[in-house]
Formats: C-alpha cells, structure tokens, sequence
C-alpha cells in the first residue's frame, strides 16, 4: 500500500503566518493554482489511483477538488485528516502566542508529542486519528490531502520518532510526503519522501 499525502494550497493565514488549526479558511488563487500545477504533474505520471481523500476543511477539500477533476476522481472526505486543533491559538500569530502561552510554548519544547495545545488536542492525539485513518485503507495507492501538522504526526508515527519536534520538518503548500506500507498498516511503514514540492519550482 502507497499513501501520498498532500498538504492544501496555500491560505491567507499562511501567508500572514497566522495559527489555523481548524479554522475553516479558504485557499487563496494562489493555493489554487499550486493545486492546478500538483494536478498536472500528478497526471503526468500516469499512475492509477485507488481513492482520493480530503480532510472536510475547505482548504484541502478544494485542493482535493481540483486534483480529482485532473485526474477523474470523485473526493472522499474524512474528519479525522482535520489539522491538529490547536484551540485558544487558532487566530494568532507567533509572536502572541509566545506572549500569551509562554507555558505552552515552554511544555511543547520539552515534550511536543503530548504537550496539550490549550484547549486543542496532542499532537499524539492528531496522530491517534490519522492513523485510524490510515489503517482502515486497502491495498492500491491512495491519495490523500491533508494538513501540515497531520502529515507530519503521520511521518513521525511511521519513523517512531515521536520525540522529534514535528515542526522542524518543512512541508511546502502541495508538497507530497510518500509512505509505503509493504505488508499493510500493521506491518510497519517506511517514508519514501517528504515535502515533494518540485511542481512549484519555476520552469517545472
């Protein structure tokens, strides 16, 4: 089994470096077009897919959107491909949030798999959810769109290094994060790539 997970186009409050966690906020044109390029580089290939997937948060739904009409799939949404709930943080940016949750800053560095975003979830619950998920698909290789910080709990998941700080990996908006499952989700995975966003480089 093959997974590529995709993170969403890129939003307004990306651009502004603003916390979303699950805010329902849309993709900007650009983000669409990252979509638009992603969809043309995926039909390139030429590859069959099993499903296509999205978290039920606009941003990746519409990026799931204009893949599949590339690519002739119908989207399949799942809540549980939702970013991580970052509670009293969604709308702030990094400055006030280490102004206002010093502590919660200080608790995520030393332990950010189960540090509890203030009235939001663990990134050890984010990955409880995504994993849920990813056990439930067959055989065949799935295409899924989702958040950064889901991918990333997937990637540190699958790597078992959940001590690792989840924010240092760079995930590009559209970029691709390949897992490969041999035997299946319970035979253990391997990462074949993370944050693919060649697509995006001028002249591709």
């Amino acid at each position: 089994m093959e997974v590529w997970l995709v993170r969403h186009g890129v939003t307004a409050h990306n651009q502004e470096g603003i916390w979303q966690g699950q805010r329902d906020v849309p993709l900007t044109p650009e983000g669409r077009e990252q979509a638009r390029r992603l969809a043309e580089r995926l039909a390139r290939l030429g590859f069959v897919w099993t499903t296509l997937y999205a978290s039920d948060l606009s941003r990746a739904e519409e990026t799931a959107r204009i893949l599949g009409e590339r690519l002739g799939l119908a989207v399949r949404r799942d809540r549980r491909l939702r970013e991580v709930c970052v509670g009293d943080l969604a709308g702030l940016t990094r400055d006030q949030v280490q102004a206002r949750f010093g502590d919660y800053v200080e608790r995520s560095r030393r332990d950010p798999w189960n540090a509890r975003f203030p009235g939001g979830e663990t990134l050890a619950e984010l990955y409880e959810r995504v994993w849920a998920f990813l056990s439930e698909l067959g055989d065949g290789r799935h295409l899924v769109v989702s958040h950064g910080g889901a991918i990333r709990a997937a990637v540190l998941g699958v790597l078992e290094a959940e001590s690792a700080v989840p924010w240092r990996i760079r995930l590009e908006n559209t970029s691709i994060t390949r897992l490969h499952f041999p035997e299946g989700t319970r035979g253990g995975g391997y990462v074949h790539a993370v944050g693919d966003a060649a697509h995006l480089e001028p002249g591709f």
